[in-house]
């Protein structure tokens, strides 16, 4: 068993770790309305609708700026971006895979930031559907 405490328990009052107990918290109650079975789509809307309502500042479909060795070769764009400082990857797939854990570490390496949640909405609990990803 893994004894290492994760940021949110030893630093509760970091303001990052309360922004993210904010998410998840809109994100299960999203869960709670809908369900599991729905589009990768619809779950990103309702969660936007969610964060609205609890004024938590956000962008949907944030675009980021990809480079090659210092070079700009395009933009990318992440499901929802919290306050500038927390990635938010929406998933709705029967397992969360490896790769898209190496798209949310990309885009956290893409924006200089070191926090992002990776949700999967097709689960029967959602809170076993979040990965934190931290760099």
């Amino acid at each position: 068993m893994n004894r290492e405490l994760s940021e949110e328990m030893r630093y509760p009052d970091n303001p990052l770790s309360q922004l993210t107990h904010a998410v998840i918290g809109a994100a299960i109650e999203v869960h709670r309305e809908l369900g599991p079975g729905y589009l990768e789509a619809l779950y990103e809307e309702t969660l936007c609708l969610e964060l609205a309502e609890r004024k938590i500042a956000h962008v949907r479909q944030a675009p980021i700026n990809v480079s090659y060795k210092g070079t700009p070769i395009g933009q990318n764009y992440v499901d929802v971006l919290i306050e500038g400082k927390l990635i938010i990857e929406l998933k709705a797939v029967e397992k969360l895979l490896p790769v898209h854990k190496a798209q949310v570490i990309s885009y956290l390496k893409s924006t200089g930031l070191t926090l992002g949640l990776l949700i999967n909405f097709n689960v029967p609990v959602v809170k076993d559907g979040i990965e934190r990803i931290a760099l």
